[in-house]
């Protein structure tokens, strides 16, 4: 395992400001002192006012930003599909208090010649974080512009060294219903499951994200680690990740298992093709009045340019 001893860094930056690109993250303190304070398993709920979460220093990526103005913090946090803290919007950031993130471990298994279980200070090994823009599209036809802080997928990918075999990367969500009460109903097979292609988990735009605006990622928005794919729909964006296995066969995903005809294995953004209930032709910005006008989606979220050569010769219509 990785056990070089970790810095954190925590800056005290104003809330609303974005993170300097010249400081590189000390992540032990960071962790440390989240874990601590208690922060880490704190989020909005009724009676409670939620400490501000420590904030983050990382290396902007200029590269892939978008142009338009983020969305704002309250509204990044506090609608959010999170299902294991419930189906409502507003339901993780009332629940997902319960979520306890320190200790965090991830087991890496599978077609690697590293397997193990690493904590969350080991996956954290030194390594500039990255700030990056992205515009995440939710389903429902609203869409965010999220300041992400993490670093890349393929990073970690590299660390653990996949064997040829490995064709696939599958991911895990915790499995506990004391902490996430959703877990307790049966809308979806849990544990969460998702995957994507090697090939797609090693591009640079693939994160792993480990916070939002310049802060330690909220309990709602998928804590401690989360996922986030950004030419893809927001569902496969796994979140409060536990496992990483490296497989040689497609690996199973929760919405695909839930509802294979409206939910497929890759999930890129394509206004093309319309969902079975609604159209996916245009979106609106989450913040933005019921009245404001929508915008047209664009093809692999306006990412074409850096991935449609992923799936160069592949029916979009079939491999939805």
């Amino acid at each position: 395992m990785f056990r070089k001893r970790l810095k954190t860094q925590i800056s005290s930056m104003p809330a609303s400001a974005i993170t300097p690109e010249t400081i590189f993250l000390d992540r032990r303190r960071w962790i440390a002192g989240a874990a601590a304070a208690g922060l880490a398993g704190w989020s909005a709920r009724p009676g409670f006012a939620a400490p501000a979460l420590p904030s983050l220093e990382a290396v902007k990526n200029a590269r892939y930003t978008v142009d338009a103005a983020p969305t704002a913090y309250e509204d990044i946090t506090s609608y959010n599909n999170f299902y294991e803290f419930g189906t409502g919007k507003d339901d993780p950031q009332r629940n997902a208090h319960s979520l306890r993130t320190r200790p965090w471990s991830v087991t890496i298994s599978g077609e690697v010649e590293s397997p193990g279980t690493y904590t969350l200070e080991d996956l954290l090994k030194p390594h500039p974080l990255e700030e990056r823009v992205y515009r995440m599209r939710c389903v429902e036809r609203w869409s965010m512009v999220i300041p992400w802080v993490g670093f890349p997928l393929g990073d970690l990918v590299r660390r653990f060294r996949p064997t040829s075999k490995a064709k696939y990367v599958a991911f895990k969500t915790l499995y506990d219903p004391k902490q996430m009460p959703g877990q307790r109903a049966g809308w979806l097979r849990w544990p969460y499951v998702e995957g994507l292609r090697i090939d797609e988990a090693m591009h640079p735009l693939a994160l792993l994200a480990v916070g939002l605006y310049g802060r330690v990622l909220p309990n709602q928005d998928g804590a401690p680690l989360r996922l986030v794919v950004p030419w893809k729909y927001g569902f496969k964006g796994i979140k409060s990740i536990v496992a990483i296995r490296f497989t040689e066969r497609q690996p199973p995903t929760a919405w695909n298992m839930a509802a294979p005809d409206e939910y497929g294995f890759y999930a890129n953004v394509n206004p093309a093709v319309d969902h079975p209930r609604w159209s996916q032709a245009s979106e609106r910005r989450i913040g933005a009045s019921l009245f404001a006008a929508t915008q047209p989606t664009l093809p692999f979220n306006g990412y074409a340019d850096d991935v449609a050569a992923l799936y160069r010769g592949m029916d979009l219509r079939r491999w939805f």
